[in-house]
């Protein structure tokens, strides 16, 4: 079993920033990677960063220059730092977590999903 705990989301102002965290837990072996989706009504679902046990990253165009993710390999978490925020950056966010657990199992779980809102 494994879970995923989602915080950070809210309401901030153009140009602010939020800083997302999602900690994975349970029977996690390896968490060999770590994302975030978005999803907006009326958009598709886009997948914004993701992170390996490594500490490669990949952004969405649509974020790089703005959005970093960084990784807690001890505490299996990841925080999106989001900066200089639009309002097309609203949408509910979304963290995966792809894990090995200790018994060998590769798991792709997802968060519930955190509001984020981009708004004056």
């Amino acid at each position: 079993q494994v879970q995923l705990v989602e915080s950070g989301g809210g309401l901030v102002q153009p140009g602010g920033s939020l800083r997302l965290s999602c900690a994975a837990s349970g029977s996690i072996f390896t968490t060999n990677a770590m994302g975030w989706y978005r999803h907006a009504p009326g958009k598709q679902r886009e997948l914004v960063a993701r992170i390996t046990i490594g500490g490669s990253t990949n952004y969405a165009d649509s974020v790089k220059g703005r959005f970093t993710i960084s990784r807690d390999n001890a505490k299996n978490t990841v925080y999106p730092q989001m900066n200089s925020l639009k309002p097309e950056d609203t949408a509910v966010y979304y963290c995966i977590a792809f894990v090995k657990t200790y018994s060998m199992k590769a798991v792709e779980e997802w968060g519930q999903g955190t509001l984020v809102t981009v708004s004056s």
